[in-house]
């Protein structure tokens, strides 16, 4: 089954067998009917299972093309779901340019239970080896990295993940399984904000992992089970409806993407533009190499490289709504050292180069043209 069929039959065999629906039925129901105890229907209490729920980690599962997906409460809660494998004196490698709400989780929660983490640059996956001792258990990938676009080679660094025994997660929010599947890269875990393109609407939010590895599937349910970070059955049917079209938007959205980064490119207002399908990225042959497109997302400093500069653009935008959060229909723009990356230190932001003048545009699938000149009203 190719993959635009997939995002609207995988996984959705007998998903109603009493009336045969074609769209799952919201199972909105805490308990089921048991005929003796522990004699039931595959169900017993919403938090270890709901049918709408199953219905959907059936489907996250195929588009992966793995064989276990999980549905959380957001994609921070996989992520905790994902930490809780793991104990006291365990060390974690991250790219230092991550979500900034992943690295606010690492070093405000789970580092005072202590887990060590280390934030060094991935582009070149060797350079990784260096901070690789006995007390490391997983690679955690971000890629493309949000807001900086860097990209970090899977293969690669299933690589040295494998040589070391070591897990391999992958955040793979902004690519989507449209444009990147890791676990065919030889990743162990992929990690989903399904609030953000698998939702697609900006109305829920959701996480999710996917994975091959049965026992280690077994350990993620009863973390997913036992913590109770679950999604309850109308997001799960919101995010299935959302991934039924998420081909069709994905094609929209890199589309609208490429016309807008070249458009900024080219603005004498603006500094520096952050996307991956230029030929000049640092890591474009990697992209080219693990994903089928450059995806929606585009970050871009302003030319006069000051703060003011860059709220007066997006106070400016009437297209672009400066909000939270990305992959929406809507094109969205945002502020990353004051929004989504706040928690992370400004000494630390700017390393990675998250600096005050710093935007990022989530492109969503409007007409090009008023996407464009919405941004030349803004900057000029």
């Amino acid at each position: 089954m190719k993959f635009n069929t997939k995002t609207i039959h995988g996984g959705q065999h007998d998903t109603d067998p009493a009336f045969e629906s074609v769209m799952p039925p919201i199972y909105q129901t805490s308990t089921y009917k048991q005929s003796t105890p522990g004699g039931h229907k595959g169900f017993e209490y919403s938090r270890s299972g709901n049918p709408t729920r199953a219905a959907l980690e059936r489907s996250l599962a195929s588009i992966e093309n793995g064989k276990f997906g999980l549905g959380f409460g957001s994609g921070l809660a996989a992520i905790d779901a994902v930490l809780k494998l793991f104990k006291s004196g365990d060390e974690i490698i991250s790219t230092n340019d991550l979500y900034g709400g992943s690295y606010r989780l690492f070093t405000k929660i789970f580092q005072d239970f202590g887990i060590k983490f280390r934030f060094v640059s991935m582009e070149n996956a060797g350079e990784v080896e260096q901070y690789i001792n006995e007390n490391t258990k997983m690679i955690w990938v971000e890629t493309p990295t949000n807001p900086m676009m860097n990209i970090i080679d899977i293969e690669a660094m299933s690589r040295v993940a494998k040589k070391y025994n070591l897990l391999l997660a992958v955040d793979n929010t902004f690519a989507t399984a449209y444009l990147q599947r890791p676990l065919e890269l030889g990743a162990d875990i992929v990690m989903h904000s399904a609030t953000k393109y698998l939702g697609g609407h900006s109305d829920v939010v959701l996480g999710s992992l996917v994975v091959n590895d049965q026992k280690l599937a077994e350990r993620l349910y009863f973390i997913q089970k036992a913590s109770g970070a679950v999604p309850g059955p109308q997001d799960c049917f919101l995010v299935l409806r959302g991934i039924k079209t998420l081909h069709l938007r994905m094609q929209r959205h890199c589309e609208n993407g490429e016309a807008v980064a070249r458009f900024l490119k080219d603005h004498p207002k603006v500094d520096k533009v952050y996307w991956p399908g230029f030929e000049d990225h640092p890591n474009h042959e990697v992209v080219k190499k693990q994903m089928s497109g450059f995806g929606g997302m585009v970050s871009l400093t302003t030319a006069e490289g000051t703060l003011e500069s860059a709220v007066s653009f997006v106070e400016k935008l009437k297209v672009f709504t400066l909000a939270e959060s990305l992959g929406g229909v809507e094109s969205l723009a945002g502020h990353p050292a004051t929004m989504t990356h706040a928690s992370i230190p400004k000494e630390e932001r700017e390393k990675t180069g998250i600096v005050d003048s710093l935007i990022r545009l989530s492109v969503g699938i409007e007409d090009e043209e008023d996407l464009l000149n919405d941004l030349k009203q803004a900057l000029e």
